[in-house]
């Protein structure tokens, strides 16, 4: 069934509703069960009807994203227990004492986002929940916190050389290189394609301008000045995706927090993923970069999410903090805690589904590739990107949709394949920061404790600054090849637009030192 212009109904529906309602459950549920309700002639019943049947049901039972959920749950019962024995709140205390500024607060929220390149779901949800308590005593707003994470975590897994995002999409490539009969590996043109990866790379920098410098502008601007001003780190009737109920935890009398409660689960977390990787992989069978490339990533994390809650219930248990009884109910309150995540990811995950069985992304695709010179096309490959991740809310459908377009595309034209296949992954994730509707967006809400219609809004002015820097970049690169002219001539606008709309949109932020 064709639907021309009106498959951008359901997306388009759900992003206007979210924005206007600042609720994203109810915004993507009605754009779900509009596009079921076009999916069955248009009748409204029917709609409801394949909602559920149709949509939602498989969406939760894929699993994969069951899997997603599981890992979510899994490291909500982690969070839990890391506040229950004050682990958590030592290590704040810890970095506290060395960071005695809002900038010290994010910069190093900035350097942990870095580090964690290899998963962006759990870069989002490990840096915003470490990093929460940090922030809040220095009066940084959680839209701020949600920001950094967001902006890090997933430009850095197309960035880093290894990451659950590079097993993805050497997938992708190697099944177009097999379908045009090229035998280049897979693994060393995606390594290539990163000095093209403009719009994460520019995002980074960004994240760099904006902390170092100061020069917060738009909704942000106005988060950072309520923040430093009151205290209130999130705006009052604020409803973050994650439950803030277990934040305040009453230590036994007498009690002092050890860092090692929060350091050693942590260390068995990130300690016990690069074996898993690889075992999942198929190693020693396989070579250690093939085996690093199949490995299952979410399944791995998983596992070591579930051994780290183990060690640190146990611990919690030797400290006398808790019975094992107890911990059982800890448990259930850490899977509840996610509980807004799950409904959410869920729902968007079903409106993917509907965008592409109305055919949004053909649609886009179709309308807009029209022209012939090479020089445009990595900056409509990077266009086209950003609309489909903006209007499905994932990357990884985005990149689905887009390298079986792109790679054929260059090869066609005499493109360069590593610059074609690097302006969809920056499409992808340029798209996905501004999408309200993004699975890792959720997840930067829920990780940071921000409401998350307020991490869009105020995330989205600084996204679309580094987008017009990348278009830039594009279009440089597409005139003269050189990706390190475009890097220079993005960074340059980058720079300057910053500086503008700081002075435009920006809001005097008090004195940088603060009492707590």
């Amino acid at each position: 069934m064709e639907f021309g212009i009106l498959s951008l109904l359901p997306p388009v529906i759900a992003i206007v509703l979210a924005l206007i309602t600042r609720n994203v459950i109810p915004a993507l549920f009605v754009g779900v069960w509009l596009g079921a309700t076009m999916m069955y002639d248009w009748n409204p019943f029917m709609g409801v009807y394949a909602t559920f049947s149709d949509f939602i049901i498989p969406s939760a039972g894929d699993p994969w994203n069951a899997t997603v959920l599981i890992y979510c749950g899994l490291f909500g019962v982690l969070i839990a227990f890391l506040q229950k024995t004050g682990g958590a709140e030592a290590i704040a205390n810890a970095i506290s004492s060395k960071v005695k500024t809002p900038r010290g607060a994010q910069g190093s929220t900035m350097v942990f986002g870095l580090i964690i390149f290899f998963e962006d779901y759990f870069n989002a949800l490990t840096v915003g929940s470490v990093m929460r308590s940090v922030t809040d005593k220095m009066r940084v707003s959680r839209e701020k916190l949600a920001y950094i994470v967001d902006s890090t975590s997933a430009p850095m897994c197309l960035l880093g050389p290894v990451s659950t995002w590079v097993v993805f999409v050497m997938g992708l490539i190697g099944a177009q290189y097999t379908e045009m009969g090229i035998s280049e590996s897979e693994y060393m043109t995606y390594i290539f394609s990163i000095p093209f990866n403009f719009y994460a790379i520019l995002a980074i920098i960004l994240v760099g301008i904006i902390v170092f410098l100061k020069w917060d502008f738009g909704p942000m601007a106005q988060a950072e000045h309520r923040a430093r001003t009151s205290g209130k780190v999130i705006r009052d009737d604020a409803e973050p995706p994650s439950d803030d109920q277990m934040a305040e935890v009453d230590m036994p009398e007498g009690y002092k927090p050890k860092i090692r409660s929060m350091v050693v689960p942590i260390i068995v977390l990130v300690g016990m993923i690069p074996p898993l990787f690889l075992w999942t992989g198929g190693y020693p069978e396989k070579s250690f970069v093939t085996a690093f490339g199949e490995a299952d990533g979410a399944t791995s994390i998983l596992i070591a999410a579930f051994v780290a809650g183990v060690v640190a219930l146990v611990m919690g248990m030797q400290q006398k903090l808790y019975s094992f009884k107890e911990s059982m109910s800890i448990i259930v309150s850490g899977f509840r805690s996610m509980m807004i995540v799950y409904i959410i990811l869920i729902l968007a995950w079903s409106i993917g589904s509907v965008t592409t069985e109305v055919g949004t992304a053909e649609y886009i695709v179709h309308f807009v590739e029209q022209t012939t010179s090479t020089a445009i096309i990595p900056v409509l490959l990077f266009l086209i990107g950003a609309i489909v991740a903006f209007t499905t809310g994932t990357s990884y459908g985005t990149f689905s949709i887009m390298i079986p377009i792109a790679m054929p595309l260059a090869a066609s034209m005499d493109i360069s394949m590593y610059l074609a296949i690097a302006a969809v992954f920056s499409g992808g994730i340029f798209g996905d920061h501004c999408s309200p509707i993004s699975d890792t967006t959720i997840l930067s809400s829920a990780g940071s404790g921000s409401d998350h219609i307020d991490h869009v809004n105020t995330q989205i002015p600084y996204a679309i600054t580094a987008g017009i820097s990348g278009i830039m970049s594009f279009l440089t690169v597409g005139l003269s090849g050189s990706p390190v002219l475009a890097i220079i001539v993005g960074a340059v606008v980058l720079f300057i637009l910053a500086f503008i709309m700081n002075k435009v949109w920006g809001r005097q932020i008090p004195n940088e030192q603060v009492t707590v």
